[in-house]
């Protein structure tokens, strides 16, 4: 079973449906262009537990959906209080 992501727009829909999307934080002490390329393109933070994700519905409504998912059991959680 995959995950779910209750879309506001669309209704709750699977997963495969949409893109994630992070910006990732180059650190300033990396200077090379190529090395600030390749940690932009591959090292998201990955966070253990509840985090606030953005994920981009391609194949619905075309906008960003903001959700929390707890990264150990990988599903979505209610926002945390």
């Amino acid at each position: 079973m995959s995950i779910k992501i209750p879309c506001p727009h669309c209704g709750e829909r699977p997963i495969h449906e949409f893109a994630y999307g992070e910006v990732p934080e180059v650190p300033d002490e990396i200077t090379d262009i190529d090395e600030r390329d390749l940690d932009r393109a591959f090292m998201f933070k990955n966070t253990e537990g509840v985090q606030l994700e953005a994920w981009y519905h391609i194949y619905g409504c075309r906008r960003w959906v903001y959700v929390y998912r707890d990264t150990v059991r990988d599903v979505i959680v209610p926002k945390p209080v």
